[in-house]
């Protein structure tokens, strides 16, 4: 064992199951979009709320704005690897499982919904103040001034924090299989590190490198386009 070569240890693929390696990686993308779903619905109207509170001058709209704002820096500030166990009982009572992808999904909402709506929030802090007081002096209501002048001025902003927030969630997901949420991270851990199966672990964490960076491409190439400077 202390002369194996690094072919041995690493590239001997037929201790590779590729069914469970397809469906590892089928589990990832299932967590990483459907907790995405949720995660930019929650996350922009969060953001947008925030974003609303701190241009109220009135006393109480500060107060929520106060109460909004710790509460998402507390959740961002846990360590998901915490949080997830901190959410097993209500997880398994809302999805009726404490294992497996399903299982994960609450709690990767409820860590990367603040994250995103921090994210939307300056997006909107980074729009134009002359575009927001010319659609003020033509007298467009709040609606408009969200639909025609905040999100089309904010947009490369809004898709950059989406990719951010995708690629983070991948990370999160791969947490979660080490406690038991499957994926790639899962299986890296359970048939790879336990079992001392190194070439698991390579190829599970390779997968996950090419998830990133499709992600990352496709991001960037969405934000060039939606950029009309």
């Amino acid at each position: 064992m202390a002369n194996e070569t690094f072919a041995e240890k690493y590239l001997n693929f037929s201790r590779v199951n590729p069914e469970s390696m397809q469906q590892a990686a089928i589990d990832t993308l299932f967590m990483t979009v459907v907790a995405m779903i949720f995660v930019i619905i929650i996350g922009f109207l969060l953001g947008l709320l925030l974003y609303s509170l701190s241009r109220n001058k009135s006393p109480f709209a500060k107060i929520c704005y106060s109460i909004l704002s710790v509460v998402s820096n507390i959740f961002r500030s846990i360590p998901y690897i915490v949080l997830i166990i901190l959410l097993m009982d209500f997880s398994r009572k809302l999805v009726g499982t404490g294992i497996g992808a399903k299982a994960a999904i609450p709690s990767l909402i409820v860590s990367a919904a603040p994250f995103y709506a921090r994210l939307v929030e300056i997006a909107f802090r980074e729009v134009d103040s002359g575009v927001l007081e010319a659609a003020d002096a033509m007298g467009a209501s709040k609606i408009q001034k969200i639909f025609k002048v905040l999100i089309p001025e904010s947009t490369p902003a809004l898709l950059s924090g989406v990719t951010l927030t995708t690629i983070t969630m991948i990370g999160f997901t791969a947490m979660a299989g080490i406690i038991g949420g499957g994926g790639l991270g899962g299986l890296a851990y359970q048939e790879g590190f336990s079992r001392n199966n190194n070439t698991v672990t390579l190829v599970a964490t390779v997968l996950i490198l090419v998830i990133v960076f499709i992600i990352q491409f496709v991001g960037d190439q969405l934000v060039k386009r939606s950029d009309k400077r």
